[in-house]
């Protein structure tokens, strides 16, 4: 048995003068000079005032930070239309340029790899690369709205790349080499790339995987390629037969003329391609804007975490994560990106930890499954590390559990801001998300996105507060999709979003809004169990369970049985323990005392894994699927689609 903490216990606290200092302070006093709006410390007041003046908010953003482009003149076109909204329908802008600014000495890019290789990068050789990779793509025939697609870990390299297609108006589009074949080609097959960046191979738990072969399968699975860039990160001399027109990344910039000027384009043209880590279908290939991006994560990284010129952050992701792209956008506030590619847990859990105190951090960024491993490893970072600097742990990728929460507090800092986070690939950024100036309470996030207008809807699309709901956007923001890629009349787009609720995004998120203006995200509401006709979320189970030490990991879903649903808990045990009758009994006990007789499980399933997506997220969807006899589609979405094997035919299920 664990300690816990209850939900909404108090945790940190801002300092007294938080509210007069900072970039949130220095963004609301150009607010008061610009529109006579004086918040007065309040940050629920300032984020009524930026959704119900949303464009004069955006408009606001783009000056007080000093966006570099065309703003135009109108403000946006279509103002209400969900979808069909335009921002800034008249701007010109180059999000490349906008993050290669001031192209100084400073520290631009700090990155580790596992195998202990450690490269820095100023702004101005960050820069003078991007320039140089952009000459050659430009002379390989890539210009504006092609697609450069890239396989590749979380390397500068990445970060060239990308810069480089949005120098030339490209769109960039990106995953992990941990995909197998058939999961990176469902997704670039779609876009039709011109020019595949890859590495020959990549690192992770001491292990090393070569990418070669499945290079030359993908090169030919993708008859739109005309080029090949490889970057050597196994071999410095890798083979290159059978790829269409190769070559090595060093060779391409030795032998580049560096382009002198980035291409503008308009504000609402594709920037990226993302893909939604969804286990029906093939992935929907989603596309983001220039200008969309770079005003959201203004806010998130300014306004909401608090960043600086003079802080460092460290997001712990792949590239193939939505979180890669976000944290690239820290270079445009001056910042410099510390990166680390590989296992986080080689040699040992304190690998992080340990990169945290060399460098110094402010930020560092991982998934709530990450805090949760390190939680079981008994690793307190505490204890071994100094992080007198970091000011903003920030947790994203699934809801945190209040002992999560309190773990931060006991383990890692004590005065620490932990941000949860919540939002995703949908929107490029956060629905609900970190405050400087609010307190944070355990299981829940601190405040919802200034200039979006999340609320939490009932069955009958009315705002409630202190009552789980659907999680919702009533107004139109800069960082929608721009469409679906391959979706001419946003058909996809739509059904993804607006059927629910016609003409509000409904994200899929089953949430309450607390008095205090916080938010408890519960799990995705399309996975919500409904016993009797009672919607329960997921979350409210998983947390009787982790009560539990002999427990490592859980997965709730729902299954039709005799016209209802009845509630089966899977879970993985730690090592050395037996299933028994004793056991199932206590946790069944457990959920009736902590949730509702509802709540209680009709089968309590031992299991060897969970499923889970690449970010960490468990997939309930498909084990549902499984289980209700539906074929699973898109596998490759999974970290472990193996995992998926023994939910079949299990025979608990049947009586």
């Amino acid at each position: 048995m664990t300690n816990q903490i209850s939900n909404g216990q108090l945790l940190w606290t801002p300092a007294d003068d938080a509210a007069a200092s900072g970039q949130l302070a220095d963004f609301a006093t150009a607010l008061k000079d610009r529109h006579g709006f004086d918040w007065q410390g309040d940050f629920q007041a300032l984020w009524r005032w930026s959704v119900d003046h949303d464009l004069a908010f955006w408009d606001l953003v783009w000056d007080w930070h000093g966006v570099i482009g065309e703003k135009g003149q109108r403000l946006i076109e279509n103002d209400g239309a969900m979808p069909g909204a335009c921002f800034f329908p008249d701007a010109q802008i180059n999000y490349a340029e906008n993050m290669l600014a001031d192209a100084d000495d400073r520290l631009a890019i700090s990155a580790h790899c596992e195998d202990g290789r450690h490269v820095q990068l100023t702004r101005a050789e960050l820069k003078a690369q991007v320039m140089q990779l952009a000459g050659w793509m430009q002379a390989a025939g890539i210009g504006k709205g092609d697609r450069v697609a890239a396989y590749i870990p979380n390397i500068p390299e990445a970060i060239i790349a990308m810069l480089a297609t949005a120098t030339l108006g490209g769109i960039f589009s990106s995953c992990s080499p941990d995909f197998g074949l058939g999961g990176v080609s469902d997704r670039f097959g779609q876009i039709e790339p011109k020019l595949l960046i890859a590495c020959d191979g990549y690192h992770y738990a001491g292990k090393t995987f070569d990418r070669m072969a499945i290079l030359r399968d993908l090169a030919a699975a993708l008859p739109s390629v005309t080029h090949m860039l490889v970057i050597p990160f196994l071999d410095p001399a890798p083979d290159l037969s059978g790829l269409p027109q190769p070559a090595l990344f060093d060779a391409a910039l030795q032998a580049a003329t560096p382009v002198s000027s980035f291409t503008p384009v308009n504000f609402n043209d594709p920037l990226y391609i993302l893909y939604s880590s969804g286990t029906t279908g093939a992935p929907k290939c989603i596309v983001h804007g220039v200008g969309g991006v770079i005003l959201k994560h203004i806010t998130e990284m300014r306004l909401h975490s608090d960043m600086g010129a003079d802080d460092r952050m460290l997001f712990f992701t792949t590239c193939g994560w939505m979180m890669w792209n976000w944290m690239v956008s820290g270079l445009m506030i001056g910042m410099p990106l510390v990166t680390y590619e590989g296992n986080p847990f080689h040699p040992g859990p304190q690998r992080l930890w340990d990169i945290a105190e060399a460098e110094q951090l402010t930020h560092l960024g991982v998934s709530a499954k990450y805090i949760d491993a390190i939680r079981n490893a008994g690793y307190r970072p505490a204890d071994s590390n100094d992080l007198s600097h970091l000011r903003c742990l920030m947790s994203t990728g699934s809801p945190l559990s209040s002992d999560g929460f309190g773990f931060v507090y006991e383990a890692i800092r004590d005065d620490v801001q932990l941000c949860s986070m919540s939002g995703g690939t949908d929107i490029m950024g956060c629905f609900v998300l970190g405050c400087p100036v609010q307190p944070v309470y355990a299981g829940e996030i601190q405040a919802r996105a200034l200039g979006l207008a999340v609320e939490i809807l009932d069955d009958d699309g009315q705002p409630v507060t202190d009552e789980q709901g659907e999680l919702c956007c009533t107004r139109p923001f800069p960082s929608m999709p721009v469409k679906f890629w391959n979706d001419t009349d946003d058909t996809k787009y739509k059904a993804a979003y607006f059927e629910h609720y016609p003409g509000l995004w409904r994200h899929g998120d089953w949430a309450t809004l607390t008095p205090r203006g916080g938010t408890i995200i519960h799990g995705r509401s399309d996975a919500t169990l409904n016993p009797g006709g009672v919607r329960i979320g997921t979350a409210e189970i998983y947390r009787q369970v982790e009560f539990f030490d002999a427990v490592v990991e859980a997965l709730v879903v729902g299954q039709n049985w005799d016209n209802d649903v009845r509630v089966i808990l899977f879970v993985r045990l730690a090592e050395g323990i037996t299933f028994d009758d004793d056991l199932a009994d206590a946790i069944k006990q457990r959920v009736r005392s902590g949730a509702t007789p509802r709540h209680v499980p009709r089968h309590i399933i031992a299991v060897p894994d969970i499923p889970r997506t690449r970010s960490g997220k468990i997939t309930e969807l498909a084990v549902r699927d499984i289980i209700h006899g539906r074929a699973v589609k898109n596998t490759e979405a999974l970290a472990n689609a193996e995992a998926l094997d023994f939910f079949r035919d299990l025979p608990q299920l049947a009586k």
